[in-house]
């Protein structure tokens, strides 16, 4: 059983001081004792995408560190037991993870989108409209409540209790230093094990 830490930073948007001064206070024992960090940065978006980060790097090309990729798949299978359809969002540097990964931290995580355009195809897949902010109201006075769309919410929400425990229960190394490759042998449904 691993010990899960929830942090809220405060300064993402002055360019993520919090959990880059959080990982930069971290000794080397640890830096290596942190099984990973999952990022939910805006997840309940009004024009959303159910993205995931492509932690294994087979969308953008860009890997996060060695365990990353078995990150990703824990929430892209579990979309897939709900038949929810996800996209892949690069590890591009612009939320919290930015810190743990420069540092060889696995992680992963949510995202539902920000000030890009909801391309044609992202509206076919996830409804909502071409060509609009994924929200409007990102980094604007409008940013408010009133600015979530509470089903989306609610299905990131599930994959984030999935997830977390997930890797709360898992024994071996996320990174695969330890018993083959990671958790894999690992599958939850909700609050119950399955295997």
């Amino acid at each position: 059983m691993n010990k899960v830490r929830f942090a809220f930073w405060g300064g993402e948007e002055d360019g993520l001081i919090g959990s880059d001064y959080y990982v930069s206070q971290l000794s080397a024992r640890e830096l290596k004792d942190q099984a990973l960090n999952l990022n939910f940065d805006m997840v309940g978006s009004p024009n959303y995408v159910r993205y995931v980060y492509d932690g294994d790097g087979s969308s953008y090309g860009a890997a996060g560190p060695d365990g990353s990729g078995f990150v990703e798949k824990v929430f892209l299978d579990y979309f897939a037991s709900q038949n929810l359809p996800a996209a892949a969002t690069a590890f591009d540097g612009r939320s919290d993870y930015s810190g743990f990964i420069a540092n060889g931290i696995p992680a992963g995580g949510l995202f539902t989108g920000a000030e890009a355009l909801k391309t044609p195809e992202e509206a076919a897949v996830f409804g909502g409209t071409a060509g609009a902010p994924q929200d409007a109201c990102y980094h604007a006075a409008c940013d408010s409540i009133g600015n979530v769309n509470t089903t989306v919410l609610e299905q990131m929400a599930d994959a984030v209790a999935h997830a977390t425990l997930t890797f709360a229960k898992t024994k071996s190394a996320i990174n695969g230093t330890a018993a083959g490759k990671g958790f894999a042998d690992l599958e939850f449904k909700g609050h119950s094990r399955l295997k």
